[in-house]
């Protein structure tokens, strides 16, 4: 890895990033679009039909206007905002790109094929970034004809509130591409952290640790879901309980991680509670369902929560 002097020369000498695909307009997708655009990029939001990438622009309005009416931006910047973002459901309108970051389903093949997709239609010096959770970037980039040029760009939800995003350099990343991204993430006003691309990366590990077993504690009666969210929101000063992020991340996408982070390391740690493996069977994946380990209404706000 690149010292931040060696940073500065090598972002220095390469075209600058103008333009930022972004691949999925779901709850990861319509973040990034957004955090993308208000660090001043122009934005290209992709879907697979006109409906999701209006539901993703929807999504944006409505954390702007949380944003004015909490006093953190202005109707100017709000309109500033989504000036600069542009949705489709049209691969090609992705081919004046300088970066792509895909915010897909965590599944490797999908990836791969979209990969391989972009790279008929965007330059030869796009730079492709996954935002997967888990999945090894070397892997990803094994479909790619440009290995050098494919990187990890781990964000965190809600996108436009979380600071972090963790840079995941594969093993043919190349330091030109590792510090063009860092620097795009500080445009963004995230802080980056760099990290070998190793199963979970530095925070799903730790993350998903601690969420499964917060999950086992539920399941063995230890106390309620919200309870036990709050033991960690006041006596170790975290911003969501681990319950409450799980249902936000969705219980699906914490069952897939945690049986590939189980089958890669091989560690009893992340082999899932049955508790996430019968709510997910049940349809309750969070949020997104209505249900997980609280109840959500319409307005988005949790109600009560699991207990056993």
């Amino acid at each position: 890895m690149s010292t931040d002097s060696e940073e500065k020369i090598l972002t220095d000498s390469l075209p600058p990033i103008r333009t930022i695909g972004v691949l999925g307009a779901g709850t990861m997708g319509h973040g990034i679009a957004q955090v993308a655009a208000a660090g001043g990029f122009e934005v290209v939001l992709r879907d697979l039909n006109d409906e999701l990438v209006a539901r993703g622009r929807q999504a944006i309005e409505r954390n702007l206007a949380k944003g004015i009416e909490r006093g953190k931006i202005t109707e100017e910047q709000k309109q500033k905002v989504l000036s600069r973002i542009t949705t489709t459901s049209e691969l090609r309108e992705l081919a004046a790109a300088d970066l792509i970051i895909e915010a897909a389903p965590e599944n490797l093949d999908l990836k791969r094929n979209l990969l391989r997709e972009c790279e008929e239609v965007t330059q030869a010096d796009c730079i492709w970034a996954t935002n997967t959770s888990s999945l090894s970037i070397t892997e990803i980039a094994g479909a790619a004809a440009r290995p050098h040029k494919v990187i990890g760009m781990h964000f965190f939800n809600p996108v436009h509130i979380m600071r972090l995003v963790e840079i995941v350099i594969g093993r043919q990343t190349s330091d030109e591409t590792a510090a063009v991204v860092r620097e795009v993430g500080r445009q963004m006003k995230k802080e980056p952290i760099v990290v070998r691309d190793v199963p979970g990366f530095a925070s799903s590990r730790l993350g998903v640790t601690l969420g499964l077993e917060a999950m086992r504690m539920v399941e063995q009666g230890v106390a309620s879901a919200r309870d036990i969210d709050t033991a960690m929101e006041l006596g170790y000063n975290h911003p969501m309980g681990p319950l409450r992020l799980t249902d936000l991340v969705g219980l699906d996408v914490r069952l897939s991680i945690a049986e590939y982070l189980h089958n890669k390391l091989g560690s009893e740690t992340f082999r899932p509670p049955e508790i996430l493996r019968r709510l997910v069977s049940e349809g309750k994946l969070g949020k997104k369902s209505g249900e997980g380990f609280y109840r959500w209404n319409e307005h988005d706000s949790a109600q009560t929560a699991y207990t056993t």
